[in-house]
Order: structure tokens, then C-alpha cells, then sequence
């Protein structure tokens, strides 16, 4: 890691060295994000590319401003990671509803893949790139490649033809 950098007064010293590697970084996060979002948007979800971009890029931005400042105290960057996780979750709830009085609901998937956006950005942020990229290939297996998976367990386990409904993991 860099040394921090030096502030003047209320503003920092600018190294463009450290400039150009945060924007890289931001830029991964956003195209990550918006790999996981195009899968939701083109199977018709709520939340689709732009959301999951949003989401990666801020908690990317989180992460990157916060380094600087947990360099003496390693740890902090957990309670970074903390507040990105739970904060996030208020928006992949807000994603979820329960339909009726049975037991259908929607918006699961959707708030996971929210999450693992923000996770993704988290990552990234953090300049963990490999882990970043392999769980956005994981994600687009499990979102893209599993759908014959949750047809056929649909079909075994109802005699009426498969609703779309989160219920069923869509």
C-alpha cells in the first residue's frame, strides 16, 4: 500500500499515480456491476444495469477512500466493509415483495445479485481484481446456466406449469 497521502489544509495532495489506479479501479467495478446487471435486466427484473453499475461503483468508492485512513489500524477497513454490506441491504430489500397471502414472493435473486454487486465493488476497491472477477464469472454461471436447473425442479416438484415468481428463484 502507498503511504498516505500528505493534506493542505482540508484538501489532499494530488498523485496521479494513485489517481489513475482508483479510476481503473472504479472503472472495473462499473463494468463488473454491470455484467451482473445486464443478466437481470435482460430476464426482465426491477433492477438492471445501471442499478448494479451504481452499486459497484459506490461501494468501490467507499472502499478506495477509506484506505488511506485504515493504514495504521488494518482492521478499520472492516467496519468499511460492514457498513457497505448493511447498507445495502436496504436497497436489495426494497427489491423483494410478498404478493399474496400464499407463499409467493419476488425479488430474491435480484437482491442477491444487488449484494454481491456491492461485494464485487467492495473487492475491487480494495484492489482484490481476481477475486472480483471470478465472482462475477460464478455470478453469471449461477444466474444464466442454472435457469434449465430451476425449470426441471419446478416441473418435478408442481403439476401446474412454472409461475414466474422468486419463489422459485427467477
Amino acid at each position: 500500500m502507498r503511504p498516505a497521502p500528505q493534506t493542505h489544509g482540508y484538501l489532499m495532495e494530488f498523485d496521479l499515480a494513485a489517481f489513475t489506479d482508483q479510476s481503473i479501479r472504479l472503472a472495473v467495478a462499473v463494468a463488473l456491476g454491470g455484467v451482473i446487471g445486464a443478466e437481470r435486466e435482460l430476464d426482465g427484473h426491477w433492477a438492471g444495469v445501471r442499478t448494479h453499475m451504481m452499486v459497484s461503483l459506490g461501494a468501490a468508492i467507499f472502499s478506495i477512500v477509506a484506505q488511506p485512513f485504515c493504514q495504521e489500524s488494518p482492521a478499520q477497513i472492516t467496519r468499511v466493509i460492514q457498513g457497505v454490506a448493511a447498507g445495502i441491504g436496504f436497497l436489495g430489500a426494497g427489491t423483494i415483495l410478498k404478493l399474496d397471502h400464499k407463499r409467493k414472493v419476488m425479488g430474491l435473486t435480484t437482491a442477491a445479485s444487488i449484494w454481491l454487486a456491492a461485494a464485487v465493488g467492495t473487492a475491487v476497491g480494495l484492489g482484490q481484481l481476481p477475486l472480483a472477477v471470478a465472482s462475477t464469472a460464478m455470478a453469471i454461471v449461477v444466474l444464466l446456466f442454472l435457469r434449465p436447473l430451476r425449470w426441471l425442479l419446478s416441473k418435478l416438484g408442481r403439476d401446474e406449469p412454472h409461475q414466474r415468481s422468486e419463489e422459485s428463484d427467477s
